[in-house]
């Protein structure tokens, strides 16, 4: 009994030290005042401010492109790089895994600054081109850490039954293997979209003038002074990121009730 009342406030005592600075961040976006230390009474004018400047609005809109497109790629990359690495010898394998895990372990700072110097020795100018880039480069490792379990899980049988009774080898691959993998699929892009939504230290080496995402325009303007407008900008992404989540982990439950009330 005494244990299972520890457990639980020390599960309480974790969720607190990690939500709680949220919360109080999203309480203050609504905050009329620009102190963060009173409250003059509720307000909406900061997310319509935020909403009015054309310079947020920049930095969400290179945000979002840059991050479902370099998600969308790496996700393609890296599930065809699990399949190959899946199908190697037991040394090749172990050798590519190391490989794939450095950039995971790697600070961001150097990951950063290698991008950046590699795109001025090829002489590519620095702009949305090399943030697109350096993003679908680090992304492609953490889909293939997401996918690569669910393809150990596989029944190769399966896969060779379809072949037997027909099925070309691209309809076997889409309509017996992809629903598999496909919470491990939507895994890694979710990871890889979060992950170049919310970046800073890679962004800011490899990006050019008049070229920014929402981190480095937060950095910028938190550089400037206390603007209540960084509230509501990151509880908005915050907002966005979780209702993401919910949505996909509801559609993911009932695409799971229907495989197995077909089973």
């Amino acid at each position: 009994m005494v244990t299972r009342i520890l457990k639980r406030c020390y599960i309480a005592l974790l969720f607190i030290f990690l939500y709680a600075p949220i919360i109080v961040l999203a309480i203050f976006s609504f905050n009329s005042s620009r102190s963060r230390g009173t409250w003059d009474g509720f307000t909406l004018k900061w997310y319509y401010e935020m909403f009015q400047d054309r310079q947020i609005m920049a930095a969400l809109y290179y945000s979002l492109i840059i991050g479902v497109t370099s998600a969308l790629v790496a996700t393609i990359i890296g599930t065809m790089a699990a399949f190959g690495i899946h199908n190697m010898k037991p040394f090749s394998k172990t050798t590519v895994m190391n490989i794939t895990y450095l950039p995971v372990l790697n600070p961001d700072i150097v990951t950063g600054i290698s991008f950046m110097l590699l795109f001025i020795f090829l002489k590519i100018r620095l702009g949305f081109l090399t943030l697109l880039l350096s993003h679908i480069t680090f992304n492609i490792p953490y889909v293939i850490l997401s996918v690569l379990p669910k393809i150990k899980q596989l029944d190769k049988s399966m896969y060779e039954a379809a072949l037997d009774l027909g099925a070309t080898p691209f309809y076997a691959f889409r309509k017996v293997i992809l629903p598999e993998i496909m919470p491990g699929v939507i895994t890694g892009l979710l990871l890889a979209f979060t992950l170049s939504f919310d970046d800073f230290v890679i962004s800011f080496f490899n990006t050019g003038s008049g070229v920014s995402n929402l981190s480095i325009l937060i950095y910028s303007m938190a550089r400037r002074g206390i603007n209540p407008k960084i509230n509501a900008l990151s509880t908005f992404m915050f907002i966005s990121v979780l209702t993401l989540l919910i949505v996909v982990n509801i559609l993911m439950s009932k695409q799971q009730k229907t495989k197995e009330e077909k089973i």
